[in-house]
């Protein structure tokens, strides 16, 4: 364990100043890795479940072998590297659009998740995931069809980043998305919020097996638990997502 406190990286981006910091967390005597997007918090590596979660639900509704992943949002990495854990993972294609989280990666600031960046499987692509999503013409160096699209960008889809992220949470935005996966494929997506109801339908809408799969995990700073969603939509009527 080091300092109590230390700013890692600060830069400029176009969403605004992105930070990543290093803390002590009192109650536990461990070292927390946080990022803050301007004065919001995105994420901490306390609280890294329902990311993971995120992946093995996610590939977990997918059968067969030789697997070909698209992770939107790098973050802290703990997805990308729970999709790498799947032996059946032949590629994970990661999509961020900040370029600093990037190079936190490159630069293997991230103890926990170090190893993402030396396993051959991995491609992290800098670009705008939701933007080549709407253009439906692939992501990056990954393959024309996929076989899961795991998303953790924004807080909740209604809730989002950047208004440019709305389209997705649409039925002509998941069509879209659907349309990139192999039959038999899967969307799935975490949210901050409880499961709700209207977007289960919307997936319903255009996936032909949908699941809402709520997350509860020990909260050390509340002495509590707190809870994220995973929505795991599949493309193949009568192949049910895992409980």
């Amino acid at each position: 364990m080091s300092r109590r406190f230390e700013e890692i990286d600060w830069q400029q981006t176009p969403m605004g100043e992105i930070s990543l910091r290093r803390r002590v967390e009192p109650s536990l005597l461990v070292d927390v890795y946080e990022v803050k997007l301007g004065e919001e918090f995105l994420m901490s590596s306390l609280f890294t479940v329902a990311e993971i979660e995120l992946a093995r639900l996610g590939l977990a509704a997918v059968d067969g072998d030789d697997l070909d992943v698209v992770v939107g949002g790098l973050g802290l990495g703990y997805t990308a590297a729970a999709a790498l854990e799947d032996a059946r993972v032949r590629t994970v294609t990661v999509v961020e659009a900040l370029g600093p989280v990037i190079s936190w990666h490159e630069r293997q600031l991230l103890p926990a998740t170090a190893a993402l960046t030396d396993d051959p499987r991995t491609a992290l692509v800098e670009g705008d995931f939701f933007a080549l999503a709407r253009e439906g013409k692939g992501f990056g160096v990954a393959p024309e069809l996929v076989h899961a699209v795991l998303l953790d960008v924004d807080h909740t889809p209604h809730h989002v980043l950047h208004p440019s992220h709305a389209y997705l949470y649409t039925r002509e935005g998941l069509a879209r998305l659907a349309a990139g996966l192999h039959p038999g494929g899967v969307f799935a997506l975490w949210s901050d919020d409880p499961p709700e109801d209207a977007f289960t339908a919307l997936l319903a809408e255009v996936f032909a097996d949908v699941a809402a799969h709520e997350v509860t995990f020990a909260n050390p700073l509340t002495g509590g638990t707190s809870s994220n969603t995973v929505y795991v939509a599949n493309t193949t009527p009568g192949r049910r997502p895992a409980d």
